[in-house]
Parts: C-alpha cells; sequence; structure tokens
C-alpha cells in the first residue's frame, strides 16, 4: 500500500475546487473534505459534506495505482442496490488525478463498536433483534444475485444519531461480494474445490475453512457465529495461536468442526442451535427459507417471556442516555495504524483542522480488537473478485467512520 502521504487528498483537492467553496480542500466540485475516520488496506476515509445541500457524507480515497482497485466495483455494488433498506447511498465515484474516490452516506458505528460499549456482550433480546435485521440484510443481498463473503460485525453499522434511520442497521464494503449466479438467466455458479480463503477465519464458515466455493449458506453460516459471539462475548476458536496465518486457520477450521453446535449454544435458547444447524445442511443451491430463520429469533424472544420493543442495549447505556450521549465515544476513530499515519501526515500534507482520531480503547477486553480482526490481507487477481490468505497479519477497520455525531468543523 502506498505511504498514507500519498494518499492525502489535498494533493488532488487543490485542483478541484468549486468556486462556491474558497477551500482547496474540496473534491468532485462541491464536496468539502474534513476530518479524517479511518483507514484500511485499501485508502482512508474523510467525512465530508456536499456544499450544495449539507449533506454530511463518507468520502473514500485509493490510489488509482493500486495492486487492488475496489471503489469502482464497490460503487457498482452500491448502484445495484440502490433503495434497499440498510444499503448507503453512493453519490459519487469518480477519478482525480492520482486518487479513486467513492462518496457515500455517512453512517453510525459498527455492531462490533456496540459490542465494545456494552462491555462485550448483548442481551438476548438486542441479539434477537439485531439477527432479525443482519439475516433481511443478507436476504436482500442474495435477491440481487450476490454473496457477500465477508459477515463481521465491523460491516454492519447502525445509522447516525437523531436520524430515522439511527437504529437501523446498514450494510457496508462489498469488496468481497460476488455473483452467486447469473442477474439474468439466474443460474447458479457450479460447486468448486480447492478455492482460496475469502472473508474473516473467526466467522467464516467450515465449508469456506475447507476450500470449498461459497453460496448463500456460507454468508447465513458466518452470520449464526455473529450470534453465537454476540451472546457468549467469545467463541470457542478465538485466541488459537500458530506459527504462520495458513497454520492458524487451519486450527480455527478444525476447531469449528470439532465443536458440537449443542456445545456452541449451550445455556442459550435451542433456537441458536436449530438455526446453525439449518444452515449448515443446507445444499450449495438450495433457496434458504430467510421466514423460517427470523421466526426461528421470534420464538426464542417469546420463549422467553420477552418482547421486540426496539430499545437495543446501547440506547440504555450511560442511564438512559445512549451511547451517544458521551462525547469521546460519538467521535470518529481510526485503526491502530493511525498514530503512524497522524506522524506521516504533519506538515503541508495535513489538511487544515483535520487530525487523525486514533482509537482510544484498551486491549483489556477478552478477545480483543486485534486478535479478532485477522482479517487476512487481500490479494486480488485482475478479472476475478477472489481473495487469498497470505502470511501477513492486518487489523482492517470498519468501512466506515465508527460515530460521527458532531458537523465537519466541530
Amino acid at each position: 500500500m502506498p505511504h498514507s502521504r500519498d494518499l492525502h487528498p489535498t494533493a488532488i483537492a487543490g485542483n478541484s475546487t468549486s468556486s462556491n467553496s474558497g477551500s482547496s480542500n474540496v473534491v468532485a466540485m462541491h464536496y468539502r473534505v474534513c476530518r479524517k475516520i479511518g483507514e484500511g488496506s485499501f485508502g482512508i476515509i474523510y467525512e465530508g459534506t456536499n456544499l450544495l445541500n449539507n449533506q454530511q457524507v463518507a468520502i473514500k480515497f485509493e490510489p488509482k495505482k493500486s495492486d487492488a482497485p475496489q471503489l469502482r466495483d464497490e460503487y457498482r455494488t452500491y448502484r445495484v442496490m440502490a433503495g434497499s433498506v440498510g444499503i448507503p447511498n453512493a453519490y459519487y465515484f469518480g477519478q482525480e488525478q492520482l486518487h479513486n474516490i467513492l462518496v457515500i452516506d455517512l453512517l453510525g458505528p459498527s455492531l462490533e463498536d456496540l459490542f465494545d460499549m456494552c462491555d462485550r456482550k448483548f442481551s438476548l433480546k438486542t441479539v434477537v433483534m439485531v439477527a432479525k435485521q443482519m439475516i433481511s440484510r443478507v436476504q436482500t443481498i442474495h435477491e440481487k444475485s450476490l454473496i457477500y463473503r465477508d459477515i463481521k460485525p465491523d460491516n454492519f453499522l447502525i445509522g447516525r444519531p437523531g436520524t430515522k434511520a439511527a437504529n437501523t442497521i446498514h450494510v457496508v464494503d462489498f469488496g468481497m461480494a460476488k455473483h452467486y449466479r447469473d442477474p439474468k438467466t439466474r443460474q447458479h455458479i457450479p460447486f468448486r474445490e480447492r478455492k482460496p480463503l475469502s472473508g474473516t477465519a473467526r466467522y467464516m464458515s467450515i465449508n469456506t475453512h475447507l476450500g470449498r466455493e461459497q453460496s448463500r449458506r456460507d454468508d447465513l453460516e458466518a452470520l449464526g457465529h455473529v450470534f453465537i459471539y454476540f451472546l457468549r462475548g467469545s467463541l470457542p476458536w478465538q485466541g488459537l495461536k500458530a506459527a504462520t496465518n495458513k497454520q492458524k486457520y487451519e486450527k480455527i477450521g478444525e476447531k469449528k468442526q470439532n465443536t458440537p453446535v449443542k456445545e456452541l449454544c449451550e445455556g442459550y435458547p435451542e433456537e441458536f442451535g436449530i438455526y446453525l444447524q439449518y444452515v449448515r445442511k443446507l445444499d450449495f443451491t438450495e433457496d434458504p427459507d430467510y421466514d423460517f430463520l427470523r421466526e426461528l429469533f421470534t420464538r426464542a424472544l417469546r420463549s422467553a417471556g420477552q418482547e421486540e420493543d426496539g430499545v437495543y442495549d446501547w440506547m440504555l447505556l450511560y442511564n438512559g442516555k445512549g451511547y451517544e450521549s458521551k462525547s469521546k465515544l460519538a467521535r470518529p476513530v481510526a485503526d491502530q495504524h493511525a498514530s503512524g499515519t497522524a506522524a506521516a501526515t504533519k506538515g503541508n500534507s495535513q489538511l487544515p483542522g483535520v487530525s487523525p482520531y486514533l482509537d482510544s480503547r484498551n486491549s483489556k477486553n477478552a478477545g480483543g480488537r486485534p486478535e479478532l480482526q485477522v482479517d487476512p490481507r487481500r490479494t486480488y487477481r485482475q478479472g476475478d473478485n477472489e481473495a487469498q490468505a497470505d502470511d501477513h497479519e492486518a487489523y482492517r477497520p470498519s468501512f466506515l467512520a465508527k460515530v460521527t455525531c458532531g458537523l465537519c468543523g466541530q
């Protein structure tokens, strides 16, 4: 990945100013670039403002010469998904000098961040309400003939505080998405084996570990692992040690295969075990019964004598004021590499009034964040949206801001 200096938008903003802006920090004619809110192997994300309507947006930059350019494909996917509940709007994709730029909706924190805020345990009610939303989002993706292939809490974000969609779960980062059937003919892709790993080892399906082509069943199995993670606070295959990433992924896969569903879900409603058993038994091309899966969780909550009231655990934090009441948590955070970026971008390359937000969380939590993000750095083959693990362990942040409540410049 090019040095962070090379990704900084100042270099391109100078030649992209709008006559109305009076600022050099403008791209695509009318998007002002504000504070930095994230960084990853793809590039850098900034909070921004549409100068035409004062709407806050997220502006994602990647170098045009990237070994694995993905913003154009990501933009196309957002356009295919446009109008669907829980899918951000994509407003612009273009190239300016050395960068590809994608502008989409600015959202709130990820489920992983909210999980941290709630001391890494969600109540049964919250898990059920989250699960039903996540199943619906994945169903929407599948109905567009796509599979997501990188299910993890970091890629599911709620809306911004104070908006109608504040507690609507959104899916972001479609860099790994792939057609599982032809959108026109509806012909399913063929089953293949010896496929390279795609996704995040902690949540991926057993079949993915075994090198089998992914289909809808694999997205749903990964969701099941996320649900159990939210209930338990961790998964049995976290924290495994190995000499290389390849060996680590093998150990994780073996542990998943050797952990009985009954043991994994022990102490929790049986419906969670039924869910996992159902999705693991699906055939490669089989149509999942999404309604049945959602109804399982409705039944689990009803059996516990509770109701879906739309009140999530994060809304009850700080004496009922909600997570957003704490300004420290209502600011974007960057990943663990941000400290190096801060040093690298001091001087003329730093945008006025913009400073990277460091991840202030400590590592006291069990299953801490860096281990959680054992997401192999992705390498892509030209013309194929496949990813494979290499021997580099990369910490990959959420696609968007974690929490972005304030206006630019505040």
